[in-house]
């Protein structure tokens, strides 16, 4: 069955940061809801593009060889795959995820923020 979806809806499911949730799949991608709050960990991707856009709140995307770039609210940022980035927010952020199902997202790093398993919403 076809339905529509609401982010707001879909936000309004779940409270913890840095845990992202699946709200839908397209193909071998995954549409990811996600609340941020601080600094995330350094790390990279090795296969996987990485989409971020923000909903609400700002998002510092830092990388290691250039200038951090900040996401206001309906702007987005790709980091291609290899980049190694470190996700900001100084204060609370929602943001959609567009990225392939294999992605991890901690990259290349496994520690305590690691989610193996998302939950679907």
């Amino acid at each position: 069955m076809i339905t529509k979806k609401s982010l707001a809806a879909g936000f309004a499911t779940f409270r913890e940061s840095w845990s992202p949730r699946v709200a839908g799949d397209i193909n071998d991608m995954q549409i990811k809801l996600a609340k941020l709050d601080g600094a995330f960990v350094w790390h990279s991707h090795v296969a996987e593009d990485e989409l971020f856009l923000v909903v609400s709140g700002r998002l510092r995307m830092e990388f290691r060889d250039q200038e951090a770039q900040v996401l206001e609210p309906g702007e987005f940022i790709i980091v291609p795959r290899g980049t190694e980035h470190r996700p900001v927010a100084e204060e609370p952020c929602e943001v959609v995820l567009l990225e392939p199902k294999t992605t991890l997202n901690t990259g290349d790093v496994v520690n305590e923020r690691t989610v193996r398993r998302l939950k679907r919403i």
